[in-house]
């Protein structure tokens, strides 16, 4: 069964095994020099947040690599980056000279799908740069749109959406990359044919705060929703700091990666990665103070 075809069953089905305790007793584990590993040529995404870089980098400094790079034979003594350039790049700024890796073949389709597919399945890539990557399986291997959903796990209807972002003005796309604008309010600015109506009112959207809702309502020129007055007291500070200390430590307490997603009205996602079913099992003790037994 080709890489193609094993797409919607999950990374470890895509990559081999994905953590290195699996690596190691399947023989597949290798250590690599750091400086024989070229980036990956269709990496899809375009843009390393420098403070979840910086997190990344501490915490292998303190736990290890949890997780070997994945990589494929360039010829010579050399390898290109199939997944994992984040942690690529964090044991680059430890001065590691060796990386444990998994060794893969790859094709150039493939090569692009599994960037994809890793960086979707772990909700690590902008809209944008996914658009970019569909556009690319699209344009360079032919491969047909429902091909391509399918590919990627994903619906068509979401595969195309994600496709219309590519339509908004080169300036937009930049304040979705930068995450000034969300993917929500990104599809309701296409509702506007003009690129020059829809960078002014992106700009409008950005400098105001508005929310998707405000938005959608000034694109249809409604009388946009009232907001509602924020209490007295209340921290209006940016909460990327808080977030990125409660992550540090989770990270530190529970030995993974923990990614905290913070939303409206204090709500909001903790996600914690493991690597294996071993780590699962160590991470239910951790958190419910004994073994889980269901």
């Amino acid at each position: 069964m080709s890489d193609a075809r094993r797409l919607g069953r999950g990374l470890e089905a895509l990559l081999g095994p994905v953590s290195r305790e699996q690596a190691q007793a399947s023989g597949a584990l290798r250590e690599l020099p750091v400086g024989s590993i070229r980036p990956n040529p269709f990496q899809p995404r375009t843009h390393f947040d420098p403070a979840e870089l910086t997190d990344l980098t501490r915490s292998i400094e303190a736990s290890g690599l949890l997780q070997p790079i994945v990589v494929r034979s360039a010829g010579g003594g050399m390898y290109e980056l199939i997944a994992g350039e984040r942690r690529l790049r964090a044991v680059q700024r430890l001065g590691w000279a060796s990386v444990p890796a998994v060794l893969k073949d790859a094709d150039d389709r493939t090569l692009l799908t599994l960037a994809l597919v890793e960086n979707l399945q772990r909700d690590d890539l902008s809209p944008i740069d996914a658009a970019v990557g569909y556009q690319r399986l699209l344009d360079e291997f032919a491969v047909p749109q429902q091909e391509l959903a399918r590919m990627v796990g994903r619906d068509r209807s979401t595969v195309a959406n994600t496709l219309r972002l590519l339509k908004l003005p080169e300036s937009v796309r930049a304040m979705v990359q930068e995450k000034a604008l969300s993917e929500g309010h990104a599809r309701a600015l296409l509702a506007l044919d003009n690129p020059s109506a829809i960078e002014r009112v992106a700009s409008e959207a950005v400098a105001g705060g508005w929310s998707v809702r405000e938005l959608e309502a000034r694109v249809r020129g409604d009388r946009p929703p009232a907001r509602r007055q924020r209490a007295r007291g209340t921290d209006a500070r940016n909460p990327t700091a808080d977030v990125r200390r409660v992550e540090e430590a989770l990270r530190q307490r529970l030995g993974t990666d923990v990614r905290v997603t913070a939303k409206r009205r204090g709500r909001g996602l903790v996600t914690l990665s493991y690597y294996s079913n071993d780590d699962l099992a160590r991470l239910l003790e951790l958190i419910l103070g004994q073994p889980f037994s269901g």
